[in-house]
């Protein structure tokens, strides 16, 4: 299990007489791009918020980057990135000002937040707006730096919650690049998504559908085990049989 970035087991959160997530098992690797599919309400973000110890899962354990989420919650916020389905950073802050309180808050020194502002802001090709307030810059470039800033502290784990939700598809290859290089320095990603294409990125994926995995693999594996074209059509197979028996 050393090899494991996260390892969940039977993983399950009620809200009530309703099951948001029902006993769900899986493994990502040190490393891997694991895609966290579904549609929306399918139980992507409350499997995600108790991955990353902000929800007491009702049943079932998990350890991300080698912490028991129920046991260890700060230990695994210490060790991971997490990127929310909505935009996260201060809007009346600029990106060198995001950057640099959000590197404080993740315990860097000084040293290491002027360091890593400065090639931060190289790399995103910000130095231009790097005053400029969060709010004037277009939503993309938001996200892109919400992501960047959430990877300061080079945690080991990233979790991104829907990232491209909203963007243009020319800003959504940006940001995968983004995702490719991380994964390339070490760091583990689990991106959820409701875009079905987006799938085609990742080296891994799991089809989330009411509240349980319906389908697991690689996208190339998945499509010709279920002899379908595409992970959209294994999606609607999945989600919406009676659709797919017409089609």
């Amino acid at each position: 299990m050393s090899d494991l970035a996260i390892h969940a087991n039977g993983l399950t959160r009620t809200f009530g007489n309703f099951t948001a997530v029902d006993h769900i098992s899986f493994e990502v690797n040190t490393g891997e791009v694991f895609g966290f599919l579904g549609a929306n309400g399918a139980g992507k973000t409350t499997a995600i918020r108790m991955l990353i110890g902000l929800l007491q899962p009702s049943a079932g354990t998990a350890r991300v980057a080698g912490h028991d989420i129920a046991r260890e919650a700060e230990a695994v916020k210490r060790s991971i990135g997490y990127m929310s389905q909505r935009f996260s950073l201060y809007e009346d802050l600029t990106p060198r000002e995001n950057i640099r309180l959000y590197g404080g808050i993740y315990g860097l020194t000084r040293a290491q937040i002027r360091e890593r502002t400065v090639q931060m802001l190289d790399r995103l090709g910000f130095s231009s707006v790097a005053d400029t307030a969060v709010r004037g810059l277009p939503l993309g470039w938001r996200q892109k730096l919400a992501f960047s800033v959430a990877l300061v502290h080079r945690p080991r784990i990233v979790f991104l919650d829907e990232p491209t939700s909203g963007v243009d598809p020319i800003t959504r290859r940006q940001f995968w690049e983004l995702i490719y290089e991380a994964a390339s320095n070490g760091t583990t990603v689990l991106v959820t998504t409701h875009y079905m294409d987006e799938a085609e990125y990742c080296d891994r994926i799991s089809i989330m559908v009411a509240g349980r995995i319906a389908a697991m693999g690689t996208p190339a594996g998945l499509k010709q085990e279920s002899k379908v074209e595409s992970i959209d059509e294994l999606f609607v197979q999945l989600a919406r049989p009676e659709q797919a028996g017409k089609a």
